[in-house]
């Protein structure tokens, strides 16, 4: 807090200490609120001093159909204030996406979008618009369009209540036979008619982030047009709905914008030859969380798929901690007589705290997936680890382990190397900290090496025992006691198995399939043994996981 003293003619600049309360009579007001926006699915994590947010949920939209097709329905829209949440209690994000169209030029259709929820709310996906000729919407949070083409017109899908409205009806007459819009989160879809397909229904706004945004409009209906380049499909709805455009300059039809939950927008029949020209994928969901903390503490977000991070005002010294874990390597395949595959390395594991942001920007989050796992027939390596990627630190995704042939696979920790082979190297490319170890090599003809972890090099294998993966490291940055281990490597594949390093590599097989590593932990994937040719596969590895932490102030201002 800010303290002037009217005698002194200075200011004392201070925290306000825990449990502080204004006397009567004077009033504060608090560092701004905290808006947290989540594009994929991850974790919530309510700060101390936050006990009831704002929220903002949008599903993902419904794709348009085929032909002359009908506009996908947005993505429902739920909204509401005061919803009660208890501090550091992890509360998991489902962000829908859009329900993708069909690339088949025919009389298909795609996909409804996929549901989004926090807590106990769950958004409907939007309903997709049906192909030429084949009928009624689809139901979903918003309708979709009815499809022209059918003798007599058809009706729009229904809506959900109140999430959004019920898509447009088509019409039969010449020449367009127009289909009907989407329906959106403000208004129904529009009615197709005799000469255009039916308008997306609009979206609603909310100024949750900041400034008001409009979300979840329809998908704009299609149509047969009269002439080949004549363009008289419907708009897409305010709010990401995307548009029916009409061959040959636009062949599938616009897709709903991403994170608004927009339909996509039906497709038309026509060009020449007249082809069923695709519609347009719906446009992906969203998650908005706001807060007014009531005291300093720090706050946690916590990515376990790709989206974007929005630094909110209020984060002391402009700095956060971060935990930035690639995806581990898969485990090496294996097809041979009493062979045995290398253990997939870990994803990469980089943390620190004190790393400088800006308020108001946002920043990129990329989660690496895990690497496949080698195959069984005709045998194979797995491949590494995806990258994983916060502002300008980039963790390696693990190497792969390999198949009876080959060396270890380079990466954040090294993959296991086959039969008689070196394990590959480990902080590829070098970071300061390392951030990974080296994988463990391969025996003689019978048994592979572990994958390397974050804080211990992979085994090296034995006569008849693959190696162990090295161990992973723990970490306290999500606020889960006891903390977790990430990054452990993958166990290769022996007479004895290699068992995998905590943090979620897995054990290598015995005759048997190598064992993923864990989701959102970066262990790397076990490798295979086999003893009779019959061939048996390595072990997916694990995905990444990216966790940012802050200190929020709860400084005031006296007035």
């Amino acid at each position: 807090m800010s303290i002037k003293f009217l005698n002194l003619g200075q200011t004392i600049n201070t925290i306000r200490p825990r449990g502080f309360k204004f006397p009567s009579g004077l009033t504060g007001a608090a560092g701004g609120p905290i808006v947290l926006s989540f594009t994929s699915t991850g974790t919530f994590v309510p700060p101390v001093g936050v006990e009831e947010v704002e929220y903002l949920v949008i599903a993902g939209g419904g794709c348009g159909g085929n032909g002359a097709a009908g506009g996908g329905g947005a993505g429902g829209f739920l909204t509401g204030t005061g919803h009660p949440v208890t501090p550091g209690t992890p509360y998991t994000i489902t962000v829908g996406s859009g329900g993708a169209s069909n690339p088949s030029l025919g009389q298909f259709t795609g996909s409804n979008g996929s549901n989004s929820v926090f807590d106990t709310f769950t958004s409907i996906g939007g309903g997709k618009g049906n192909a030429h000729g084949l009928g009624n919407g689809f139901s979903g949070g918003s309708g979709g369009g009815a499809s022209g083409g059918n003798s007599p017109g058809t009706t729009g899908g229904s809506g959900t209540a109140p999430q959004g409205n019920n898509g447009g009806n088509s019409n039969n007459g010449a020449p367009a036979y127009g289909a009907g819009g989407g329906g959106g989160a403000g208004a129904v879809g529009n009615n197709g008619i005799s000469t255009i397909g039916g308008n997306g229904g609009a979206g609603l706004a909310s100024p949750i982030s900041g400034s008001p945004v409009t979300y979840a409009g329809g998908g704009g209906g299609g149509n047969n047009p009269a002439s080949p380049v004549a363009n008289l499909g419907g708009t897409g709805g305010a709010g990401g709905g995307g548009d029916s455009t009409s061959p040959p300059s636009a062949p599938k039809a616009e897709d709903g914008t991403a994170n608004l939950g927009g339909g996509g927008g039906g497709g038309v029949y026509g060009g020449s030859p007249a082809v069923f020209h695709q519609g347009g994928s719906g446009g992906s969901g969203i998650i908005i969380l706001k807060m007014q903390p009531t005291q300093g503490g720090p706050i946690t977000w916590t990515f376990t798929g790709s989206g974007v991070w929005r630094c909110p005002t209020g984060i002391l010294d402009d700095e956060v901690s971060y935990l930035v874990v690639a995806g581990g390597g898969g485990g090496g395949g294996e097809s041979s007589s009493n062979g045995g595959a290398g253990g997939g390395g870990a994803g990469g594991f980089r943390t620190a705290s004190g790393f400088s942001v800006t308020a108001g920007t946002t920043y990129t989050i990329t989660v690496g997936a895990g690497g496949a796992a080698g195959a069984a027939n005709p045998r194979s390596s797995g491949t590494s680890g995806g990258n994983s990627v916060f502002s300008t630190i980039t963790s390696a995704g693990g190497g792969g382990g390999t198949d009876r042939d080959l060396d270890g696979k380079n990466g954040g920790s090294g993959g296991g190397g086959g039969l008689g082979r070196p394990g590959g190297t480990g902080n590829t490319p070098v970071t300061s900290p390392s951030q990974g170890n080296n994988g463990g090599g391969g025996v003689g003809q019978s048994t592979g090496g572990g994958g390397g972890g974050a804080t211990d090099p992979g085994g090296n294998a034995a006569s008849t025992t693959g190696g162990n993966g090295g161990n992973g490291t723990a970490s306290a940055i999500s606020g889960v006691s006891p903390s977790p281990f990430y990054a452990g490597g993958g166990g290769g594949g022996g007479t004895t198995i290699g068992t995998g390093g905590t943090g979620g590599g897995g054990n290598g097989g015995d005759n048997s399939n190598g064992v993923a590593g864990i989701t959102n932990t970066g262990g790397g994937g076990g490798g295979a043994y086999d003893q009779s040719s019959s061939g048996r596969a390595g072990g997916a590895g694990g995905s990444g996981i990216v966790i940012i932490q802050a200190n929020y102030s709860s400084a005031f201002n006296v007035n």
